[in-house]
């Protein structure tokens, strides 16, 4: 597995300290994308937060999420949180060490007061002491924020005081893209009243030593409750790894309801889901992968955005027009850019692949971030696309109508069959997943080859594009992503 260090740099620790007018918070900035460009440490946000406890619980909860492995908690995790402004709200975003587990603070316009909130994405500074302090906040004191130095003349001091260089995995990278991909597809099945919410999670089990609390776990909404059911049935919710919503204690007595999103009920294959805390002018959002065991890397919702050029050339064009918008429309998107509605999305999850759009399920739209990664770096550490390239190169694909055959380096010949749109294989991986985890590297191959047939062109897979400058340095430091 291929692991880089990100290297985050701050002027000085954050901290939360008393002032004559309340207690002020100060979350410190690494580098970091802005509108302008990339600067040392942007600042955007200075004013008050309307509910400071509840503020305090979810950040907190982010952190709890960023410094967890939910799956062999044996192993240490620590990544900062990223932080995002987007003009009326602020994100607080981490991923587990794990992979399985997403975690989105959206403090919203509401829950801010007296500030103007600037715009772009960078890493925010949560540490231990900081933690402490945030803990132990009570009654209704005034809470300043500040998000970014206090002086934008401290950025021309000699340097930082606050340096960390955190390991990051490549399936944490590919992770954030596969998350946005999977919550896309998610509907509302259920909301739950704070008092059911309380008890619904507060009789969830806490799981075992190694992380684990058994296999998935189904619920089904009955009224205003939730329920569990022993099978998939329609309108049900696939709870895998329930112990993996935990953070969500942080902020249990401040929650007005428990909203629940997951797809539709497709036989019964576990599937993610997203649990989303609504709190006073905030909402905290838990994105569990389909098994505690099984990271967002692996899922291959990315896979046939990447295999195309036409997405390619299309992502560039509708980067320009994201402009940090809270929320994307794909229809305003479609009219500006002169592209179907379907080329749009395929756009977005491709720019989701550099970490330039995340997936805002309680509004069931994207919204634009940055962060420091590049779609061809991840192109080239997912092995399914790598395969794919490799056996279009070799003139392994021939086509025959509906049906394509694919030849392996090994000379055995696998079948892809198209039913509906929909790309079955005769190889063993199609056979074990029936397409839940993406398409497999043989109908990639085929999908490829179809398109260069109707005009488009088969990817070079010698092609590799030089990654856009970042808020953080990536060194790459071992071996072959899996």
């Amino acid at each position: 597995m291929t692991r880089s260090l990100q290297a985050v740099a701050y002027t000085r620790p954050s901290a939360l300290e008393s002032a004559p007018g309340g207690r002020r918070l100060g979350l410190e900035t690494s580098r970091g994308a802005t509108p302008a460009g990339i600067e040392d440490h942007p600042r955007f946000f200075a004013g008050f937060l309307t509910s400071p406890q509840v503020a305090a619980a979810g950040l907190l909860a982010v952190a709890d999420v960023a410094s967890a492995r939910y799956y062999q908690r044996e192993l240490r995790a620590s990544l900062d949180p990223v932080v995002t402004g987007n003009g009326d709200r602020l994100r607080f975003e981490s991923f587990s060490g794990c992979g399985g587990v997403y975690a989105r603070l959206d403090v919203l316009d509401a829950g801010l007061d007296g500030g103007e909130v600037g715009h772009g994405t960078t890493n925010v500074d949560v540490n231990n002491p900081l933690r402490e302090a945030l803990s132990r906040i009570g009654g209704d004191d005034p809470l300043h924020l500040r998000v970014g130095p206090a002086e934008m003349a401290v950025t021309t001091l000699d340097g930082p005081v606050v340096e960390k260089k955190v390991p990051l995995p490549d399936r944490w990278l590919r992770g954030f893209a596969e998350a946005q991909v999977i919550a896309a597809g998610f509907d509302l099945r259920a909301e739950l009243p704070a008092a059911e919410a309380v008890r619904f999670l507060r009789s969830l089990p806490r799981g075992t030593a190694r992380g684990a609390s058994g296999g998935p776990r189904w619920v089904v909404p009955a009224g205003r409750r939730l329920r569990p059911t022993t099978r998939p049935v329609p309108g049900a919710v696939c709870l895998p790894g329930p112990e993996r919503l935990i953070a969500l204690q942080r902020v249990l007595r401040h929650a007005m309801a428990l909203r629940v999103y997951g797809p539709p009920v497709t036989g019964d294959a576990v599937a993610a889901g997203a649990w989303e805390a609504v709190l006073p002018g905030m909402r905290l959002t838990l994105t569990l992968s389909p098994d505690a065991s099984r990271g967002f890397s692996g899922e291959g919702g990315v896979l046939d955005a990447l295999a195309t050029d036409e997405a390619a050339e299309d992502a560039e064009l509708i980067a320009v027009l994201l402009a940090w918008e809270p929320r994307v429309d794909v229809g305003d998107l479609a009219a500006s850019s002169g592209l179907t509605a379907e080329r749009v999305r395929a756009a977005l999850v491709r720019l989701g692949t550099s970490g330039r759009v995340g997936y805002d399920t309680a509004e069931a739209a994207y919204f634009h971030r940055e962060l420091p990664y590049d779609a061809e770096r991840v192109e080239r550490h997912n092995p399914r696309l790598r395969s794919a390239r490799a056996l279009v190169a070799a003139g392994a694909v021939a086509l025959d109508g509906g049906l394509g055959t694919v030849t392996a380096d090994d000379g055995h010949v696998h079948r892809v069959r198209d039913t509906a749109g929909t790309l079955s294989c005769s190889c063993l991986w199609w056979a074990k997943y029936r397409g839940g985890r993406g398409p497999c590297k043989h109908a990639l191959a085929v999908r490829m080859v179809r398109r260069g047939a109707r005009g488009g062109r088969a990817e070079d897979p010698a092609r590799a594009g030089a990654g856009r400058e970042g808020f953080a340095g990536i060194q790459v430091e071992g071996g072959e992503g899996r």
